[in-house]
């Protein structure tokens, strides 16, 4: 079976996302693997230590032409290289942990008209369980990668094979389509992310009571998601659920209940929509993309916040898996953006974080103290202690209970940004110095079993 890999390097490391799928394929009986990358020559220091791997090939896609590439345009300059190699299986991580979009695999399987299954949780020649179930896979196939596994060491007697370096001319790349030329979204600015910080008043433990009943009987209030007076004239809704984000900026709305994304491209080449919003859940995340890749416009990933001055939609992200927040705009149409939209949840969500991963028993004692909706972290899904559809955060679902509890959650910005819109947020931590503090109206600085005594 022949494999390529796709792996990005960033801040002179393999992605870990990425480091998973390179397993994937290494643990495949008589694969014939290349693994290929595109960055700058620096790039080549962290593919080194892939050239001691078990593979037969490595490659970096490196030229001046592909600097500022997008996804779109990222996705472009690495089918260009695949066609080439045509491969039976094409493994890449779901995403990277600097944009954290999940766009380059759905590009890339509608680029090469290849299958897609995306979120593989446990992988196999014959079946990929994923986060949608299991699933069969009909070859040839395009698959991302959750962090399921760790990257084997090199053998000490291995021997290191040498990296290609291949330019735009190489691989047959129209340079129109890559680097920035080929990329219709740009930032417009980045700047620290601020949304959602709250000021936070410390408590003791014995407290928790009282607060929780005192904020569960304030009055809602509907938080702010668009800030534009100025409204756009139509936009598309792709399904009921982000409706109500597309009208809070156009004057009409067009809620799409079409379910393939190629049709839906279809209906857009047809119809020439200014805007198009998407949810950004699971669903969202994998056909978006296609549908971009088939439009060849571009699209803004997990949107937390809209503007537009009529015209353009300006839309702002968490980026660089830190406390960045990005305005983005589209510079084709139509203007593409998923969008977090608040799920149902109850009056009460309790999360729990990897810091109780040794006493899960803590879940049980304070869901019947408390009642609630239970949620995790990423951190405590990826362990396997909690199931995925308890997840909150940028990879998980975005809530809006009057009361939020987090326990054991050091509060990076994947998790704060999917509970902007919570009422009361309610953080306990034994570090005071964990980022979640700043993200609480309340804190209590202990470990969780003092919750329970």
């Amino acid at each position: 079976m022949k494999i390529v890999v796709c792996v990005k390097i960033y801040n002179g490391e393999l992605n870990p996302f990425d480091a998973c799928a390179l397993e994937c394929a290494l643990g495949t009986d008589n694969a014939d693997i290349t693994v290929v990358s595109m960055g700058p020559q620096k790039a080549m220091s962290a593919l080194e230590a892939v050239a001691r791997l078990d593979v037969n090939r490595i490659v970096l896609l490196c030229d001046n032409d592909f600097a500022g590439s997008d996804t779109l345009a990222t996705a472009y300059a690495l089918s260009c290289f695949i066609k080439n190699e045509n491969p039976d299986l094409v493994i890449c991580g779901r995403q990277s942990i600097d944009g954290d979009t999940a766009q380059v695999g759905p590009c890339l399987s509608q680029m090469l008209g290849y299958n897609l299954i995306t979120n593989v949780m446990k992988y196999s020649v014959k079946e990929c369980e994923t986060r949608f179930g299991k699933e069969k896979i009909r070859y040839p196939s395009v698959l991302t990668i959750e962090r399921i596994n760790t990257l084997r060491f090199p053998s000490i007697r291995s021997v290191k094979k040498p990296i290609e370096t291949l330019t735009a001319a190489d691989i047959g790349a129209d340079v129109q389509r890559c680097g920035l030329t080929g990329s219709p979204t740009r930032v417009v600015k980045t700047f620290e992310g601020a949304r959602g910080r709250r000021k936070c008043r410390f408590v003791l433990p014995d407290e928790l009571d009282s607060v929780i009943k005192e904020s569960l009987a304030v009055e809602d209030i509907k938080p702010e998601t668009v800030s534009s007076k100025i409204r756009l004239q139509s936009a598309w809704a792709i399904g009921e659920t982000v409706a109500q984000k597309a009208k809070e900026i156009a004057e009409k709305v067009t809620v799409v209940t079409e379910t393939d994304p190629v049709k839906i491209a279809k209906k857009a080449i047809e119809e020439n929509p200014n805007v198009i919003l998407w949810n950004a859940d699971l669903w969202g995340r994998k056909n978006a993309p296609i549908c971009s890749a088939i439009l060849q416009t571009g699209l803004c990933a997990d949107c937390t916040f809209l503007e537009t001055d009529g015209e353009t939609l300006y839309m702002y992200r968490p980026a660089r898996g830190g406390n960045i927040t990005a305005k983005i705009k589209c510079i084709t149409k139509p203007q593409m953006a998923t969008v977090r939209c608040n799920e149902k949840s109850n009056d009460i969500v309790i999360a729990y974080g990897k810091g109780i991963a040794k006493n899960i028993d803590i879940i049980e004692n304070l869901s019947k103290k408390y009642g609630g909706e239970v949620g995790a972290s990423r951190a405590l899904v990826d362990m396997g202690k909690i199931s995925y559809e308890n997840q909150i955060g940028l990879t998980g679902k975005t809530i809006s209970p009057k009361v939020y509890v987090a326990i054991g959650i050091s509060g990076a910005v994947q998790h704060t940004c999917a509970i902007e819109n919570a009422h009361t947020v309610i953080a306990v931590n034994p570090d005071k110095n964990a980022r979640i503090f700043e993200y609480a109206d309340y804190g209590i600085i202990c470990k969780a079993e003092e919750l329970i005594k």
